[in-house]
């Protein structure tokens, strides 16, 4: 049985943590319904253990990536798990950064999507998550 993913995590400084640049994506504030419903579906989509992801440099999202949520000493870890047997861990912080690289040299760009997602980019990965942004 498949523990529920995300219940009880809200990443509440992640803006503050990723700061930067401009993007071309809907900023927390934008209310775009499209955006909100495809949130929703992939949320929904996360909590059976898969979310969207484009791995290894590739331009389109799928829902091929399992993730697993598990609790280590320093917090609870992320993994995604890539169709080729790739992955990339996440640890979730509760000092402001928000999330961060478990392990491995490449740093974890986030980028809020909507209120209800966010966007990870590590190196030529990214990975939509379900996530609260305030």
């Amino acid at each position: 049985m498949f523990m529920r993913i995300f219940s009880g995590i809200t990443v509440l400084a992640l803006l503050s943590a990723c700061g930067g640049g401009e993007t071309d994506r809907a900023s927390p504030s934008d209310s775009d319904p499209l955006l909100e419903a495809e949130a929703q579906a992939r949320a929904e989509l996360a909590e059976s253990g898969m979310i969207y992801c484009a791995v290894d440099g590739a331009s389109g999202f799928r829902p091929d990536c399992q993730i697993e949520r598990t609790q280590g000493d320093e917090g609870v870890i992320l993994t995604m798990r890539h169709p080729s047997g790739g992955f990339r861990r996440l640890l979730v912080t509760s000092d402001g950064r928000g999330l961060i690289v478990a392990d491995g040299a490449e740093p974890a760009i986030v980028t809020p999507v909507s209120e209800r997602e966010i966007e990870v980019a590590i190196a030529f990965d990214r990975y939509r998550l379900p996530a609260t942004v305030r």
